[in-house]
């Protein structure tokens, strides 16, 4: 049974300060839009017309206004999972299944996570088909994001039984130490997907092929060679068969390391506006701040996986929630969503850094 005790008060007042925090932000930077949305600074007026400066405001608000629909659905969501005593009784449900820890915990979080798939399936829709296409951006077929969606749902399914039953493996056999062994097992993968992504999961969406304009690709590699950087290719990907938006972006580490432009961004930008495009990304590589990032993630993910650790086997957590007992996974991902809405308050911080 829920006990409204004074855990419970202060992760309700943090949730409740956080949703009101943030939609108080998004009605600001809507009623900006609105208001001053179609106005261009004097120093982009030779650069933009107020026809299409509105377009883009227009196309902001309501992406923002929708966004902040589906938030407030995932919050409300996130409290009749929390405060409905569904968490203790689908825990019960698995343990009574007698299938183990480890599958026990995976069964647990695959429930939470279809639940969580299906009930965003209309948002994915209506921002796909719905504003995009408003606006002139979407370009995919229903046969294209239902195939999408099914390679998406796989690749997700793999990558959570491996993540979360190496975590459940570590805290089964490892039950003084997992919280260290869990952060060197969660740091290495997330390597690891750095390098594996760009030749096995990307492709599976998209076909990548060597950049066709070879004076672009000359002039990419001089930019890249003046930065004291190198890449092992420079490719195109068909991103036209889903959508009108531009992107270059660089991928991979080490010899999986390259530069990838979306196909509509070589189709409406100059070669010198893309350069500029990727002038950005290269000073991120340039000022280290890929591998600064890295670092800090690695840092707060020990100091969390330590917290978490010692929290969870505090009983008040469990009887607070409406446990009968210590299912450790449950307390963990009650643990996250507790501290979730003290971590945006440190937004602020993160943009500083």
């Amino acid at each position: 049974m829920i006990q409204y005790n004074s855990l419970m008060i202060v992760f309700l007042t943090a949730f409740l300060v956080n949703a009101l925090f943030q939609f108080f932000l998004s009605s600001i930077n809507i009623r900006h839009l609105k208001t001053h949305g179609h106005e261009v600074p004097d120093v982009f007026k030779d650069e933009i017309d107020q026809k299409t400066l509105s377009k883009i405001s227009r196309y902001t608000a309501d992406s923002s206004r929708f966004e902040s629909i589906e938030t407030l659905f995932n919050k409300i969501l996130i409290l009749v999972v929390i405060l409905g005593g569904f968490l203790p009784w689908l825990g019960e449900k698995i343990i009574s299944l007698h299938s183990g820890f480890i599958l026990s915990g995976l069964l647990f979080f695959a429930t939470l996570f279809l639940i969580s798939l299906v009930l965003g399936i209309p948002f994915n829709l209506y921002d796909t088909f719905v504003i995009e296409k408003k606006y002139g951006f979407s370009t995919i077929t229903f046969k294209l994001w239902l195939s999408d969606f099914f390679k998406s749902f796989v690749i997700s399914i793999i990558l959570m039984v491996i993540l979360l039953g190496a975590f459940l493996v570590l805290i089964h056999y490892a039950p003084q130490s997992w919280w260290f062994w869990s952060w060197i097992f969660f740091s290495g993968f997330q390597i690891l997907m750095l390098w594996i992504y760009p030749i096995f999961i990307a492709p599976l969406f998209n076909k990548y092929e060597p950049i066709k304009d070879e004076k672009l690709k000359d002039a990419i590699v001089d930019l890249m060679a003046k930065a004291g950087l190198k890449a092992k290719g420079v490719f195109q990907v068909d991103e036209a068969r889903r959508s009108k938006h531009t992107n270059a972006y660089f991928t991979g580490v080490g010899k999986t390391k390259r530069i990838v432009l979306f196909d509509t961004l070589l189709a409406s930008h100059t070669a010198n506006e893309i350069l500029s495009i990727l002038s950005h990304e290269i000073g991120h590589w340039k000022k280290k701040h890929i591998i600064k990032q890295l670092i800090f993630i690695e840092i707060t993910s020990l100091v969390f996986f330590y917290v978490f650790y010692h929290l969870s086997h505090w009983q008040l957590l469990y009887q607070t929630f409406g446990f009968e007992h210590e299912i450790i996974y449950a307390g963990i991902l009650i643990l996250s969503a507790i501290f979730s809405p003290f971590l945006f308050f440190l937004t602020p911080l993160a943009a500083v850094i």
